[in-house]
């Protein structure tokens, strides 16, 4: 009975061990099961936050073949996922500029950084053109490069407009600010382009009577009938006339006439250039002929509390730039700089400061100098300068802008510098530099 009882029991324990095991078998599967549902979710719910975001987002494996194109690259595009995936990028037909997307994707394989692309042009849907900015990121686990790199950009063709349309209102308040200085140098060389001609229309009129005199003594002596009396008439009209005195003041009040329709013209040009909305894309312009023209706007400004110096470079290149942008940055700086005089010379009566302007080349770069005489900047604001809204002068003088934009084309439209040196109570000195060739400086910027 024991060894009879003993194997009933050894098949008990046998059975209960199989149930534990199928029960721990179910258990696992059960687990694997919700582990694979946890992370289908997990999964829908990135395609879901993918699928969200209003960027584009393209990614492309070593080959360039494209392995995810989201709703937004389907909107911007007008090319459904379907015609995209599993193609190489270049065979997608996406009407924009392919070159410097192959060469930042190329950099961005080659140097495993971002690069960023302002900027593109393309072609929407809907046939017309617009702007996408466009940074371009490696995808690998930071220690060895794969290959695949993310397009990530958005259709900035709203934001660019805005931006032009505030730089064109903060240009035409610069200029409704100077307009009664402009006026008033406009005026000047017209009044006496206008003195000149009224004393150029009464020499007329006197050398006309003179001129008829010697006709009349012209015929006499054709005829031999020249009297000493005519004579003794002719010699009294040359004297009224002041004939020695017209002679010598006539050439210098056309030269003077001259010299001040060239000034109005000259004015009238700065005006133009400045006004101008200009180019939405890099122009090579003459950096030197722009200062000059920005110089003379605001000479109203200026011309009462200091002396203008220019120091420019004549062998100076071309510099690539929007030039429109460019004069307001210079206009900026220029209308601070004799504010900070005037903070210290008052109207100029007891003595003016100097504004100097200068330029020169520095390898690749550009560089232009505005220095002041003036108060300097307090070391306690020196941070803050370059903020929107930030401004220590009296309501109407200021809006707190002009440095901020400065910063902002120099900087972020031109990947430039800009920067400062100052000393209280000697003045200030704002040093800009321009890179001669912006697409060496964007791939700069990206590594």
């Amino acid at each position: 009975m024991w060894r009879s009882a003993g194997g009933v029991r050894s098949m008990e324990v046998q059975s209960q061990h199989n149930v534990s095991f199928s029960n721990r078998s179910k258990k696992n599967n059960v687990s694997r099961e919700a582990r694979m549902l946890r992370v289908s979710q997990e999964r829908e719910e990135q395609e879901r936050i993918l699928a969200s975001i209003p960027s584009i987002l393209i990614t492309i494996d070593e080959h360039d073949r494209v392995t995810h194109w989201n709703p937004a690259a389907e909107s911007i595009f007008g090319i459904p996922a379907s015609q995209a995936l599993g193609r190489p990028l270049q065979q997608c037909p996406i009407q924009w500029d392919w070159q410097p997307i192959i060469q930042g994707i190329s950099t961005c394989r080659g140097k495993h950084a971002p690069v960023k692309l302002d900027d593109l042009r393309y072609t929407r849907p809907d046939g017309h053109e617009g702007i996408i900015g466009i940074t371009l990121n490696p995808l690998g686990d930071g220690t060895e490069a794969s290959g695949r790199v993310l397009l990530l950009g958005a259709d900035i063709t709203e934001r660019r407009l805005m931006e032009r349309q505030f730089a064109q209102a903060l240009k035409m308040e610069s200029i409704g600010r100077l307009a009664a200085g402009i006026a008033h140098e406009i005026n000047t060389p017209t009044q006496y382009v206008g003195d000149n001609i009224r004393f150029l229309q009464d020499a007329m009129r006197d050398l006309m009577d003179l001129l008829q005199r010697f006709r009349d003594m012209l015929e006499c002596a054709k005829r031999g009938a020249v009297s000493a009396e005519q004579i003794a008439e002719l010699e009294q009209a040359i004297e009224d006339a002041d004939l020695e005195y017209l002679l010598e003041e006539i050439p210098k009040a056309i030269a003077q006439s001259l010299e001040g329709v060239d000034r109005v013209a000259k004015i009238v040009r700065a005006m133009k250039e400045f006004s101008h909305p200009g180019a939405a894309e890099m122009t090579s312009i003459d950096l030197n002929h722009a200062l000059e023209s920005t110089i003379t706007v605001a000479r109203n400004e200026w011309k009462y509390v200091a002396d203008m110096v220019t120091d420019f470079d004549p062998n100076l290149p071309p510099v690539p730039c929007l030039p429109g942008d460019i004069n307001q940055v210079f206009l900026n700086i220029i209308v601070n700089a004799a504010h900070a005089i005037a903070d210290v010379v008052g109207d100029g009566s007891k003595g003016k400061g100097t504004i100097t302007v200068s330029t020169r080349a520095l390898g690749d770069w550009v560089e232009v100098r505005i220095s002041d005489t003036g108060t300097g900047i307090p070391e306690a604001i020196r941070s803050k300068i370059f903020d929107p809204f930030f401004t220590t002068k009296q309501i109407g003088r200021g809006t707190g802008q002009g440095l901020a934009y400065a910063h902002s084309v120099v900087v972020e439209k031109h990947k430039g510098i800009i920067t400062f040196e100052t000393e209280e109570g000697k003045g200030t000195t704002f040093i800009i530099r321009l890179p001669l060739h912006q697409e060496e400086r964007v791939e700069e910027a990206a590594a």
